[in-house]
């Protein structure tokens, strides 16, 4: 199927963006320590999300969109 495509495609993630957002909050470490932080000092990742939207740029340096959804995703696997 074109799903079971696409989530090979991208690593797991159901799409470009939220793949190419996770990259960058994994890999760098500025983005990396700030999503730690943020996961440790909300009891929900959606505080913890609302967080870094509000102190992350609209994109990543390559175009993806920081979202609600890409930056939650990131954060799920994040340790």
């Amino acid at each position: 199927s074109v799903e079971e495509e696409n989530m090979s495609e991208y690593q797991g993630h159901h799409c470009w963006n939220c793949w190419n957002v996770a990259l960058w909050i994994a890999n760098d470490e500025g983005l990396y320590r700030a999503a730690l932080d943020a996961k440790r000092r909300h009891k929900t990742r959606g505080g913890a999300v609302r967080e870094l939207l509000n102190d992350l740029p609209r994109n990543t340096p390559d175009g993806g969109r920081y979202t609600f959804k890409a930056v939650s995703t990131a954060l799920v696997d994040l340790e």
